[in-house]
């Protein structure tokens, strides 16, 4: 990915992103039935864009349907054996957390059973101090378990207080135990599930955060989720600039996902793997006649994508002829098929993508100024992995690990400490796609462990980092060139491989080096792996 995109000015950026299904301004004398909770939201699921809204308006369709003042949609951390509030009704706190077995949640957690409390009063399972912390007063409570696929536990759903007075009820307790079956089915379809999933089968990782399958929480990234959130529910053609490899066809895919075309065709045309005199007939199609052997009509992508999104990647590999019909798309939403005389009606959304300098291409003359500026009315730039930080290297390689583990039937190795500093200072020209290409690698080849060795990487003197951006004009280090290092460098080489040699023991590698355990400790930490065991 190129580097972190500048905001827009107020002109490109479209306006919010979607408005989500209006609660009702009162309660209403009958509450919805069971079955309707998830239906005014069935738009939305599976969506990632606004999954914070879409979790807290879930939560007051629970409320209103139980009769009930507060809600909250617990979590199980299975890092820390904890619940976390994820959408609540809280406006004294941001945030409340309890232990496995604590509390009324915690129980219900634990246990995998429902309890409903008409008076918390003298019950055992009751927490009285988030009452305390809140200053709200608990009456009544019920709580039941959220199971996922495999029938296990991962969350807990919550009402209190039921309105008008009275206590909750053994018939409310199934309502919400229905309720629960729904909410589980359409959380599993979430990336937040997913993450949830990732932390339990690798706890040593940083917890991390899925956008429409996309790793990562570098703040260029997260700049670029908020551009998303504004872009995707419109019909503005956008723009996806970064290097190769850095996944500009999974922001395409999450633009379309989100927007309101999300159920129509994703059609992806790739100009850089077709030869120039074919992508004129792979965009628009040709006549019958139109040239030998075309004996019959055949459709082009834009047709096929009809009410839908084009994605045209490798956008700078177009050749000028079929730029100028491109426009016209832009322009007028029509073309003409190769061979053809009659103009096509379509109705698409636009989402290109390019590794080229499209500014300098222009000033060279070989891209159409024209065409430049009319498709980028969202711009958006990708950072190339070496920009996006070492936690967004480790989360997305042991991502790749699991995946790649699943993948070929083998049990998910241990990503050792000497690979993942490696991983993690190795400067990626081929970006994420370079990472899960060399983690399959290592997956494969590893044997419980996955060591330095494992990894298919160039020689250790081209992985360090330059002192400047990396440029295609930079030329490589000489294979003979001699190895001169840092002294540092020479420092954590040899701390690292001491580490590996006593098999990750701290202590005795403290030993074997004559350094305090406080001291590996700290440097461990410099080098990006003080969580490291």
């Amino acid at each position: 990915m190129s580097a972190a995109s500048p905001e827009p000015c107020a002109a490109t950026v479209p306006p919010a992103p979607f408005s989500l299904p209006p609660l009702p301004a009162a309660m209403p004398s009958t509450p919805p039935d069971v079955s309707q909770v998830l239906l005014p939201l069935g738009g939305l699921v599976g969506r990632e864009v606004d999954l914070d809204a879409f979790l807290q308006t879930l939560v007051d369709r629970i409320a209103i349907t139980l009769q009930a003042d507060r809600g909250t949609l617990w979590l199980l951390d299975p890092v820390r054996r904890e619940l976390f509030s994820r959408a609540a009704h809280l406006p004294e706190v941001a945030q409340i957390r309890v232990k496995l077995g604590q509390g009324v949640a915690g129980y219900v957690a634990e246990a995998g059973e429902p309890v409903h409390v008409p008076d918390p009063r003298g019950e055992r399972r009751f927490f009285a101090d988030i009452d305390r912390m809140t200053g709200y007063r608990t009456i009544s409570l019920a709580a039941v378990p959220l199971r996922d696929a495999a029938g296990a536990v991962y969350g807990v759903l919550q009402v209190l207080n039921r309105l008008g007075g009275g206590a909750f009820t053994e018939e409310d307790t199934q309502k919400l135990t229905d309720i629960a079956a729904q909410v589980s089915t359409a959380l599993q379809s979430t990336s937040l599930y997913q993450e949830l999933q990732r932390a339990k089968d690798q706890p040593q990782a940083p917890v991390g955060y899925f956008f429409n399958r996309i790793i990562g929480e570098a703040p260029p990234l997260k700049a670029l989720y908020r551009l998303v959130q504004k872009a995707a529910p419109t019909d503005a053609t956008v723009l996806l600039r970064g290097e190769s490899g850095c996944g500009k066809e999974l922001f395409a895919r999450a633009i379309h996902v989100n927007g309101p075309r999300r159920d129509k065709p994703f059609v992806k045309v790739d100009c850089a793997a077709l030869p120039a005199a074919l992508i004129e007939n792979e965009l628009f199609g040709h006549e019958k006649g139109a040239f030998t052997g075309a004996d019959h009509r055949v459709p082009g992508k834009f047709e096929a994508a009809d009410g839908g999104t084009v994605f045209i990647d490798e956008l700078g590999e177009l050749p000028q002829a079929v730029q100028g019909k491109l426009l016209r798309v832009l322009q007028d939403r029509e073309f003409e098929r190769v061979g053809g005389t009659q103009a096509v009606k379509v109705d698409v959304r636009i989402v290109a993508a390019t590794h080229r300098d499209l500014p300098r291409m222009v000033a060279e003359g070989r891209f159409r100024e024209d065409l430049y500026y009319r498709i980028k009315v969202v711009e958006l730039l990708l950072p190339p992995l070496r920009e996006r930080g070492a936690e967004d290297i480790e989360r997305l390689a042991r991502h790749f690990v699991a995946t790649a583990a699943k993948r070929h039937r083998l049990p998910v190795p241990r990503l050792g400490a000497t690979a993942l500093a490696r991983l993690k200072r190795y400067r990626w020209p081929g970006n994420v796609r370079e990472l899960e290409n060399c983690i399959e690698s290592a997956v494969v080849l590893s044997e419980g462990e996955i060591l330095e060795e494992h990894l298919p990487l160039p020689a250790l003197d081209r992985a360090l980092p330059s002192t400047g951006p990396a440029t295609p004009e930079t030329p490589a280090a000489a294979p003979d060139a001699p190895l001169l290092l840092p002294l540092a460098e020479v420092e954590r080489r040899h701390i690292l491989r001491v580490l590996e040699a006593v098999k990750g023991n701290r202590t005795a590698a403290a030993r074997t080096l004559e350094i305090g355990r406080n001291t590996l400790a700290r440097k461990l930490k410099e080098y990006g792996l003080a969580d490291e065991g």
